[in-house]
């Protein structure tokens, strides 16, 4: 059996979570904690539902 690390779509989020980072960075400091936050956690959670299901 493969392991996540090798599926497509666990390699997708992962360029996808690089991407999101990338780009909030040039949201307002304002953003810090709120949507910045919110945006980046939610991506990581992509990649992390497809390694772990429940």
């Amino acid at each position: 059996m493969k392991s996540h690390k090798d599926l497509t779509v666990y390699k997708t989020s992962i360029d996808l979570v690089i991407d999101i980072y990338q780009q909030s960075q040039n949201f307002p400091d304002s953003e810090k904690f709120g949507l910045t936050s919110q945006i980046r956690r939610a991506s990581v959670s992509i990649p992390s539902n497809i390694a772990c299901p429940v």
